[in-house]
């Protein structure tokens, strides 16, 4: 079966502004294993969170904007946020089944000149690694395996709920695979799809602080010294405000939160600079340097 190699690539705001780092890996990633993206040409914001809290008709409208804008275009598309990933998706599952949103929405689309025939099929970065690269390929391309790396692998709530796109929704595992492939070490732990608190911590602080060092808490204890995520907001509230919190709760350690590109770009051999890791708040620094201690161990052993 040959392998896809094109998509539209639909960046959302989050890659743009906070979470710059996710997109520059996710840019270098892709370039590297031959994967090209094409900007999806006046893409919009794909309606999620306070919009859909507003009007939940006006959040389809977006997404459906962008949705029939990379319909002409041809190709799946990527779309690395998981809030845009699920509000894509969200969007195109009440198009195909509630008859009055269908109805409005294509109204609001003929006023601007488009339509929407529900063909494109929505993305997420580490599915397409997983299925279109596929682990054994990603095995033979790592120049950098990710020794000394125990890895938390947390997807979020966004990622795989509700709809079962490439993963299971409780205890998903692309990521552990994925991240396993390159040489990390994957943890156990159950908590890889409990909430961040999302965009709670920013407007009821206490309550998001809790929420973040629950998660923080348990994957110490499970013996990780990185976190992997796949969101952008997941990624701000864990390292952002992880200082707060090892105040607060007077923790004794501190855990770097990486988006999984990061790591994969990292595997990959390319340059650290061109990955975005002078952008997280938790240094990463220590791991990296067990890193290069471990491979030039490894080195002399071969020698």
């Amino acid at each position: 079966m040959s392998i896809v190699k094109e998509y539209t690539y639909y960046p959302g705001c989050s890659v743009r502004s906070t979470a710059k780092h996710y997109e520059e890996s996710l840019l270098r990633v892709f370039d590297v294993l031959g994967l090209k993206l094409y900007e999806l040409e006046d893409w919009n914001c794909c309606g999620a969170t306070l919009c859909s809290s507003v009007s939940r008709l006006t959040s389809y409208a977006l997404a459906a904007r962008n949705l029939s804008r990379a319909e002409r275009e041809g190709r799946d598309i990527v779309a690395p946020c998981s809030a845009c990933y699920l509000a894509l998706n969200k969007a195109k599952e009440y198009l195909a089944h509630d008859p009055e949103v269908r109805q409005k929405v294509g109204r609001a689309l003929a006023a601007v000149g488009l339509r929407y025939s529900r063909g494109v099929r929505v993305r997420h970065p580490l599915e397409v690694l997983i299925n279109d690269i596929g682990l054994e390929e990603l095995k033979r391309r790592v120049k950098r395996p990710l020794v000394g790396f125990k890895v938390a692998s947390y997807y979020g709530c966004q990622t795989t709920r509700p709809y079962k796109e490439f993963d299971d929704p409780f205890y998903p595992e692309s990521l552990d695979r994925l991240l396993e492939a390159l040489g990390a070490e994957v943890v156990e732990w159950s908590l890889k799809t409990r909430c961040c608190g999302g965009s709670v911590t920013g407007l009821v602080e206490e309550v998001g602080l809790r929420l973040n060092y629950i998660l923080l808490n348990e994957a110490h204890k499970k013996g990780a010294n990185v976190i992997a995520t796949t969101c952008p907001l997941c990624q701000f509230n864990l390292d952002c405000y992880q200082s707060k919190i090892i105040k607060r709760y007077d923790l004794g350690f501190s855990l770097p939160v990486l988006f999984f590109t990061q790591l994969v770009g990292l595997a990959l051999g390319i340059d650290e600079q061109e990955l975005g890791f002078a952008r997280v708040m938790v240094p990463v620094e220590p791991l990296l340097k067990s890193m290069a201690a471990a491979a030039e161990g490894g080195a002399r052993v071969h020698a």
